[in-house]
């Protein structure tokens, strides 16, 4: 194996636009999984984590 000892790291010039798209995005996202959750009833989320349970092969009862 041949290794060559003048390699630099590369580095990635990310824009300032590209970062505020990425910080709307997941303020987005973020938003979106909140109210979802903090509006949804207490039987569906029982109901969703029961069966992600099931799907992980967790046992539960």
């Amino acid at each position: 194996m041949l290794t060559d000892l003048n390699t630099k790291p590369v580095t990635l010039a990310v824009s300032d636009s590209n970062r505020i798209v990425a910080a709307m995005f997941a303020a987005a996202f973020g938003a979106m999984l909140l109210f979802g959750v903090g509006f949804a009833q207490s039987s569906v989320l029982h109901n969703a984590a029961h069966d992600s349970r099931h799907a992980a092969s967790f046992p539960c009862h």
